[in-house]
C-alpha cells in the first residue's frame, strides 16, 4: 500500500516574501504609476500612496502580531478569524474571500492578455486567457513548490525592469522642465486617483495563505510580509519620483506605458508587465485552494470531506478543481471589471476584521494575549478605520453589497449550525468580552427604564410545577429578557438528585430561545433559600427585576410568602404573585378569539400620572401587561371600579389617559364599572387573564375570592420601584 509523501514545508522568503511583494508590485505599478503622477503631481501622488501604506501597513503588523501569538493552522486569514471569532464569523468572511482569490486568478489572466496582445497583436484573444489559465493551473496543480521556483524567475524579471526604469541615463540627464508639485485633478478628484491606485498596495494576505505549509507561520509571516509591505513601499514612492522627475504632467496622463518608453531596455519592462500579472494569478491560485481546504476541514460547507483531501504530495486538489472552476467561469464572462470593485470590498473585509481581533484582543487584557510582536492598539484601529475609508471611498454601493452578502452568509451559518463543536475557540473570547463590558457597565445606572427587560428569578422546590409554568414563563422573557431559575434543596430533596432536574428543564427553556441559567442552593427551608438567592443575584450582570411565586396551596405556607414579598420588595425585586384557576371557565373571551387581559387599575386624578401608577404600584403591572399582550397577539380590557356613577366620567378620562402616557398596544378597551369590588368582578368582561396591583402585605382570601368569581389566572402585581411604565 502506497503511503503519503511528506508535504513539503517552505521558508520565509520562498513561502511568503516572495509571493507578498509579486502580489503587491503589479501591472497597477507600470500602467497607472504615471496616471496616478499625472492627475495629483509629486506631493500628491505622495500623498496618496502614504495613506495606501499606511493602512496596508497597519493590517500588516496585526496580522504578524496575530502570527507571533498563536500557532498558525492552514487557511491564512480564514484560520485567524476561525480562532477568534468562531465557525460563523470564519465562514462568512471565507467563502467570499474563496471567491474573490478564485475570480482575480482570472483578472490577472486577463492583465496578461492585455501584455501579450501588446507584443503579439494578432493571436487570439481568448486562446491567450485560456492557454496562460490552464498554464497557471497546471504549474499549481504539480507542486506549489514548483510555483515558487518560477516565481524566483519572475521576481529576478521584475527587480531589472525596475532597474532599467530607474537608471535611463536619457532620462536621468533629461529631466522634465514642466515639474508639478501638487496636481489639477483634470476630470478627476484626489480620492478619485486613491480609488484607482489603492489595489496596488493590496495582496498581502498571500503569503498568510500559505500559513499550514510554511515551516515556521510564527516567524515567517510577520518577517515575510511586513519585508513585502517595506520594500514594495520604497519602490512606490521611488517610481513617483522618477514619474514627477522625467515626464511632464500631459504625457504622463496621455501615455500609460510611459515606464516602457523611457526605460533603458524596453523589453524587459514588457516581461515585468507579464511577469506581475501572471505571478499574481499564481500566488492567487496557490492560495485560494488552501483556505477552501481549511474551510472543508472545519466542515464549513457542503462537501467538506471532499475539500479538505490532499493528494499523496499534500497539495489540496481537489479545492484546486474547485476554485479553478470558479476562475475558469469569471474567464468566460470576458470582462470582470463589474465585480473587480467587490473582489477588492471581500479582501478589505477580511483586513478590516484581522485589525479588530488585535484591537479587542489586545484592549480586552487577556492573558493568553502574549504577542512576541507587541503592537499599540492605535496600529489596529488606524487599520480597521482605514479599511472601511478605503471601502467606500473606492465603491460605496458594493461596499453596502459585500457587507450584506458577508451577512446573508452569517445568518445562514448560524442557522445551519454546521461545523460546530462541543467547546468552541470562539467562546473565551466573547467571554472576556462580555466580562470587559460588565466592568465598565457598573460605573453606569443599569437601572434606566428605556432599557428595562424582564430578568425573570422562579424559586423552584419540584420540578414538575416549573414545567406547568413554562408557557407562561416563556410568554414573559422572550424574546429579549432572561430567566434564572433556583432550585431549592433540602433533606427530602438532595441537591444531586434536583439539581439534573432542574438541568433538564432548564435546557428546554434555552431551546426555546429563552437566555435561561440555572442553579441549585442548599437550604433548611423555602424561605431562606429564595432570600439567599435574591441576596447572591444582586451584583448579576442580568440582575433579577421579577420574583415569579405561586400562591401556596395550604395556608400554612402563606406566612412564608408574605416573608419571601416582603424581602423581594426590601432587595427592590418586583414580584408577580401567581393564582391559577383549577377549573377555567370555557367561556372565556380566549377561547373563542384573541387571547384578553383584565388589567384593573385604581383611578387617581389628584396627580401626575406619574405620581398616581406610584401610588397604586403600576408600573410593573402594566409593563407585565405590554409583555404578555405581545406574546400572545390578545387584547386589553383597563378596567375600573367606581363606587358612584358621578365618578365614572373621571375614571374613563383617567383610563384614556393611561392608553395614551404609557403607549398600550392596540386593541385596547376601556371598562368602567360601578359597585362594589366584588360586584365589578363579577360583571367584568371574561377574560383569560386578571392583572391587579399587590398589595405590600397581601391578602390571600382576597386573591382567593377573586380567582374563584372570575374563573381565570390571576396575577398579582408588586413594583419593585424601578420601573417606569411611562419611560
Amino acid at each position: 500500500m502506497s503511503q503519503n509523501l511528506p508535504a513539503r514545508t517552505f521558508g520565509t522568503f520562498e513561502g511568503v516574501f516572495t509571493p507578498t511583494i509579486l502580489a503587491i508590485l503589479g501591472v497597477i505599478m507600470y500602467l497607472r504609476m504615471g496616471w496616478v503622477v499625472g492627475n495629483a503631481g509629486l506631493l500628491g501622488a505622495l500623498a496618496i500612496i502614504a495613506v495606501a501604506v499606511i493602512i496596508t501597513a497597519c493590517t500588516g503588523l496585526s496580522l504578524s502580531s496575530i502570527a507571533t501569538n498563536t500557532r498558525m493552522e492552514a487557511g491564512g486569514p480564514f484560520a485567524i478569524i476561525y480562532r477568534a471569532l468562531g465557525r460563523e464569523v470564519a465562514g462568512s468572511i471565507g467563502v467570499p474571500l474563496v471567491f474573490s482569490q478564485s475570480l482575480v486568478v482570472a483578472m490577472y489572466v486577463f492583465g496578461f492578455r492585455e501584455g501579450w496582445l501588446w507584443i503579439f497583436p494578432e493571436h487570439p484573444a481568448l486562446l491567450v486567457d485560456l492557454l496562460s489559465f490552464a498554464f497557471v493551473c497546471l504549474i499549481s496543480w504539480i507542486s506549489a513548490g514548483l510555483a515558487f521556483r518560477i516565481q524566483y524567475v519572475i521576481l529576478t524579471v521584475i527587480g531589472l525592469s525596475i532597474l532599467s526604469i530607474f537608471f535611463c541615463p536619457r532620462t536621468l540627464l533629461h529631466p522634465t522642465s514642466h515639474f508639478s508639485l501638487w496636481g489639477d485633478f483634470p476630470g478627476t478628484s484626489f480620492w478619485q486617483v486613491f480609488a484607482v491606485f489603492f489595489p496596488a498596495t493590496t495582496g498581502i494576505m498571500v503569503g498568510a495563505n500559505m500559513s499550514g505549509e510554511l515551516t515556521n507561520p510564527r516567524k515567517s509571516i510577520p518577517a515575510g510580509t511586513l519585508w513585502a509591505i517595506g520594500i514594495s513601499s520604497v519602490v512606490y514612492f521611488a517610481l513617483a519620483i522618477w514619474c514627477a522627475y522625467t515626464s511632464s504632467p500631459s504625457e504622463l496622463l496621455s501615455n500609460y506605458t510611459i515606464m516602457v518608453d523611457k526605460a533603458l531596455w524596453q523589453p524587459i519592462v514588457v516581461l515585468g508587465i507579464l511577469g506581475a500579472t501572471f505571478s499574481s494569478a499564481l500566488s492567487s491560485y496557490v492560495g485560494a485552494p488552501r483556505i477552501l481546504q481549511a474551510m472543508g476541514a472545519k466542515k464549513l460547507l457542503p462537501l467538506g470531506d471532499w475539500f479538505s483531501k490532499t493528494a499523496p504530495n499534500g497539495e489540496p486538489r481537489n479545492a484546486m478543481v474547485a476554485t479553478g472552476t470558479i476562475g475558469l467561469l469569471g474567464l468566460l464572462v470576458r470582462d470582470l471589471n463589474a465585480i473587480a470593485s467587490l473582489v477588492t470590498m471581500f479582501f478589505l473585509i477580511t483586513y478590516c476584521t484581522l485589525n479588530v481581533i488585535v484591537l479587542l484582543e489586545s484592549s480586552l487584557g487577556l492573558l493568553s494575549f502574549r504577542p512576541t510582536l507587541r503592537i499599540n492598539r492605535l496600529i489596529p484601529l488606524t487599520g480597521a478605520v482605514g479599511c472601511i475609508f478605503a471601502m467606500f471611498i473606492i465603491n460605496p454601493a458594493f461596499s453596502l453589497i459585500a457587507t450584506g452578502l458577508v451577512l446573508i452568509i452569517y445568518v445562514w451559518l448560524v442557522a445551519s449550525s454546521v461545523g460546530g463543536e462541543e467547546n468552541e475557540i470562539r467562546s473565551s473570547f466573547f467571554e472576556a468580552i462580555a466580562a470587559w463590558i460588565f466592568v465598565r457597565m457598573t460605573v453606569f445606572d443599569r437601572d434606566n427604564p428605556r432599557t428595562w427587560k424582564p430578568n425573570v428569578l422562579v424559586p423552584v422546590e419540584n420540578p414538575d410545577e416549573l414545567a406547568d409554568k413554562k408557557q407562561f414563563l416563556l410568554d414573559l422573557g422572550r424574546p429579549e429578557g432572561s430567566l434564572r431559575i433556583i432550585g431549592l434543596a433540602d433533606e427530602n430533596l438532595h441537591a444531586e438528585v434536583l439539581s439534573p432536574k432542574i438541568a433538564v428543564i432548564g435546557k428546554t427553556f434555552r431551546d426555546s430561545k429563552l437566555f435561561t441559567t440555572w442553579s441549585t442552593i442548599d437550604c433548611k427551608d423555602y424561605f431562606h433559600g429564595v432570600v439567599t438567592g435574591l441576596q447572591a443575584l444582586q451584583s448579576a450582570f442580568f440582575r433579577p427585576n421579577i420574583l415569579v411565586l405561586s400562591v401556596p396551596d395550604v395556608i400554612e405556607r402563606h406566612k412564608e410568602c408574605l416573608e419571601v414579598i416582603y424581602e423581594a420588595r426590601r432587595a427592590r425585586v418586583g414580584v408577580l404573585l401567581l393564582k391559577e384557576h383549577s377549573q377555567p371557565d370555557p367561556a372565556t373571551a380566549g377561547s373563542n378569539g384573541p387571547e384578553v387581559i383584565n388589567l384593573w387599575v385604581r383611578p387617581d386624578s389628584s396627580v401626575n400620572m406619574h405620581q398616581s401608577l406610584n401610588r397604586g404600584a403600576m408600573h410593573l403591572a402594566i409593563l407585565f401587561t405590554i409583555q404578555m399582550t405581545r406574546a400572545w397577539q390578545g387584547r386589553i380590557n383597563l378596567i375600573s371600579a367606581v363606587r358612584t356613577a358621578e365618578e365614572e366620567a373621571g375614571a374613563k378620562e383617567y383610563l384614556a389617559r393611561i392608553i395614551e402616557e404609557c403607549r398600550l398596544p392596540e386593541p385596547v378597551s376601556c371598562v368602567v364599572l360601578v359597585g362594589t369590588l366584588d360586584e365589578c368582578m363579577a360583571r367584568a368582561p371574561r377574560s383569560d387573564m386578571e392583572v391587579m396591583g399587590l398589595q405590600t402585605k397581601p391578602d390571600f382570601e382576597f386573591i382567593d375570592k377573586m380567582t374563584h368569581i372570575c374563573r381565570s389566572t390571576s396575577v398579582f402585581v408588586l413594583d419593585s420601584g424601578r420601573e417606569n411604565a411611562l419611560a
